[in-house]
């Protein structure tokens, strides 16, 4: 049905409103990536900026989304002492400690 045909079926009241619905298909919901609840927020950025964290995440294979979420609990983290750092972080440590430096 296109959708003009169904609009108008829709004004037009009655037990066509029941019947379109009976006629559509079910829709197919994406699955949860996450069992834990999530909310959703609208955060505004300059647009420097979340090009930046944009290509930060393309640079991880993430989304953007995910990213953020990621940054949010380490810096919660942060806050009550229980820190988390990337592996990748630990290694750069790691390996900055074994090189001599320069006197």
């Amino acid at each position: 049905m296109h959708r003009n045909e169904a609009i108008k079926r829709f004004h037009d009241g009655g037990d066509a409103i029941a019947e379109l619905i009976d006629e559509s298909q079910p829709a197919e919901l994406p699955a949860p990536d996450t069992e834990v609840p999530m909310v959703s927020r609208s955060v505004r950025l300059p647009l420097e900026t979340y090009e930046r964290v944009r290509a930060a995440a393309e640079a991880r294979g993430i989304g953007v989304t995910t990213l953020m979420r990621q940054w949010i609990e380490a810096g919660l983290a942060d806050l009550d002492d229980s820190t988390t750092v990337s592996l990748a972080d630990v290694r750069r440590a790691l390996a900055a400690l074994s090189r001599p430096t320069a006197a």
